[in-house]
């Protein structure tokens, strides 16, 4: 008779083949969910500014899920964005510095891939720091990236941060071009961002599962348990001047890991989602095998309530109370969790919880609200 690793592999391998099966009505589902959250007046203010219709704006969400890699996927994003702006770019997180990637409606589009954005000053770095989309004058712009490129007509700009596991991955900027007649759709192209994450989440999410379901018999123990980050580099083919001698650096911090492929021990942990030291090192094989399990089942959990709930997170982080607008879908999960780990080695540290902790409410449990458990 098999045993109950054999038996787990058996069940986690054929899981995954389901999802396989079932990942064309996942795309459909976010696409009718995103459509769900559109203004009721979106229509009218696409027609008055760039004569895109509705029908537009979801053949545009329709290319980006059907973009298979991150390359598809963030080209499909900016070509989406440019029937909504005159101009916008594309710039990626890499460590301490944000490279220009790609570039719509620029006199020379490929000038974009050298430039360094510093996201110390202005709107970069309110984007960066506050994790959303800002509008505002070309003067809170990166002064040297006005006089490369020049400043919009009407001197508006748009910035957006494009969020991976709750992190800022890239930022997206947009403005009205030399083309004074042309304006900005905001709620578009704020749209448009957030399809984008929500489909490279899944994605990554749908690649990292095969290996995840067969890999579990010969995993490695490790202990103390650790977090992984599985997102290729949109910059594999071409690495920017400017970050060349931050390359080593950039393995620390980064949101979209090098090279492609290539998986990264996220710093970012907490240690409250780890075993105490001391009893990690006399942890068996298998029972650090059963901890690190524990611990990917309680995030990829997180990770669905967050995939499925994204307006609901938002309101919850605000107004703190993300348990009373979750609470059906934590308890949900919070029940799976404890039917497939309560009874082993790792339930004496509750993953679950910690991870509704650090990621849902970002190391602030206050965010959870009175009625949350502690």
């Amino acid at each position: 008779m098999a045993d109950r690793s054999e038996i787990e592999h058996i069940v986690e391998r054929t899981v995954s083949q389901v999802l396989q099966g079932h990942f064309t009505q996942m795309r459909e589902e976010i696409v009718r969910r995103v459509l769900d959250e559109l203004p009721h007046d979106l229509g009218s203010s696409a027609v008055e500014t760039n004569d895109a219709a509705p029908a537009d704006l979801l053949r545009a969400v329709s290319t980006i899920h059907a973009g298979t890699t991150q390359k598809e996927i963030l080209r499909a994003l900016l070509d989406g964005v440019s029937r909504h702006s005159g101009r916008t770019a594309l710039f990626v997180i890499k460590g301490a510095s944000c490279s220009g990637w790609q570039g719509r409606g620029f006199e020379d589009n490929d000038s974009v891939r050298d430039f360094a954005l510093n996201t110390t000053r202005g709107l970069p770095e309110r984007v960066l720091q506050e994790r959303m989309a800002f509008t505002g004058q070309i003067i809170d712009m990166d002064p040297r990236f006005v006089d490369q490129f020049g400043g919009p007509a009407d001197e508006q700009i748009l910035m957006l941060p494009l969020l991976l596991k709750d992190k800022v991955a890239a930022i997206v900027y947009a403005d009205n071009g030399l083309d004074s007649s042309r304006r900005l759709d905001s709620a578009s192209i704020e749209l448009l961002v957030v399809a984008t994450s929500a489909w490279l989440e899944l994605t990554s999410a749908r690649k990292q599962a095969p290996r995840e379901a067969g890999g579990y018999a010969d995993a490695p123990a490790a202990a103390p348990v650790q977090t992984v980050s599985t997102f290729s580099d949109p910059f594999a083919s071409h690495t920017p001047r400017h970050t060349a001698a931050a390359a080593a650096r950039a393995f620390e911090h980064q949101a979209i890991s090098e090279p492609a492929h290539a998986e990264v021990v996220s710093a970012s942990a907490s240690a409250a989602n780890e075993p105490p030291h001391s009893a990690a090192a006399t942890l068996s094989e298998e029972d650090a095998d059963t901890h690190r399990k524990a611990q990917r089942f309680a995030r990829l959990l997180v990770d669905e309530i967050k995939l499925y709930n994204q307006a609901k997170v938002a309101e919850g982080r605000k107004h703190k109370d993300l348990y009373d607008r979750l609470k059906e879908d934590i308890d949900k999960s919070r029940s799976t969790y404890k039917k497939r780990y309560g009874n082993t080695v790792a339930a004496g540290t509750d993953y679950f919880q910690a991870e509704l902790v650090r990621s849902l409410a970002e190391d602030d449990i206050s965010i959870m609200g009175a009625n949350f458990r502690r």
